[in-house]
């Protein structure tokens, strides 16, 4: 399996589908999953024509399982070590939920800097600050957080049922139609990381202020978010986010779940890809 060694010596898990001479789309996925979240996606660009890329974050999917380094000035220097050791230039970065931090931190620190990233897509995305805090009133209390470490620490493949069965893809709605391969798909992706980076992973999405990761991203950058996404709540994420970014665009989409890019790929990939070529 092909993976990259970071400076600070963890081997990083990545994908490199499609002509290596063709722009490259670049994946960034969501806690605590791995690049596999993004196939639909990942297939359907390469259909387009471009090069597709993808990894696991350090203690998600087959990214070795070290016990430190899990925040996200770590997430965003070993997506810059990928795209080093793959050249990658002119690079559209696509992140989902922590992912989209991932974007935020990777874009304002390494990849604007570096002269590496083209556009940016912040899917469902944590930023700028998902805690309460009292310059943040409407964000989710630390109770919240602290039971998500507490059922992980409790019974993680449980959680990890629970999680995609309801409030993940808006299982839990009246009427939906629940993919019981989806769910299954979820807990595969989630139970193949590590215990301790999922742990330490839900301070890095939840506690992490990226305000000032906004404000410095200077390429046109998209937030798409669901108006039903009961993970991320859109009024104190992707609202937010679209008043700090300079080249900013907002598109949100009724009834639409956290889950979304997977239960509705067909119209995410295609507005991703109008931003794309636009």
């Amino acid at each position: 399996m092909p993976f990259v060694t970071t400076r600070d010596g963890v081997d990083i898990f990545f994908k490199d589908w499609g002509p290596r001479d063709a722009r490259p789309i670049v994946f960034h996925h969501g806690w605590p999953l791995s690049s596999d979240d993004w196939d639909g996606q990942m297939l359907f660009f390469l259909s387009k024509g471009y090069r597709v890329v993808a990894h696991d974050r350090r203690g998600h999917g087959r990214s070795a399982q070290v016990s430190d380094g899990h925040d996200m000035d770590h997430y965003a220097a070993d997506a810059f070590a990928v795209a080093e050791a793959l050249d990658l230039r002119n690079a559209v970065h696509i992140g989902h939920s922590t992912g989209g931090g991932e974007v935020a931190r990777y874009v304002a620190r390494h990849g604007e800097p570096s002269g590496r990233v083209a556009k940016a897509v912040l899917v469902s995305a944590v930023p700028p600050l998902m805690l309460k805090t009292e310059t943040n009133p409407g964000g989710l209390p630390l109770e919240v957080f602290d039971g998500f470490r507490q059922a992980l620490a409790g019974n993680r493949a449980q959680f990890f049922l629970d999680v995609p069965t309801g409030p993940f893809y808006g299982f839990n709605r009246p009427g939906a139609k629940v993919d019981q391969g989806v769910i299954w798909n979820w807990w595969r992706q989630g139970m193949m990381g590590s215990a301790k980076a999922h742990y330490d992973g839900i301070k890095a999405f939840s506690e992490t202020d990226q305000t000032e990761d906004l404000k410095a991203i200077g390429v046109p950058t998209l937030v798409l978010h669901g108006e039903d996404d009961q993970i991320v709540p859109i009024a104190d994420s992707a609202h937010e986010s679209i008043k700090h970014l300079r080249h900013g665009t907002l598109k949100t989409y009724p009834g639409f779940s956290h889950g979304m890019l997977t239960v509705n790929a067909g119209t995410l990939n295609a507005d991703l890809l109008a931003f794309v070529e636009a």
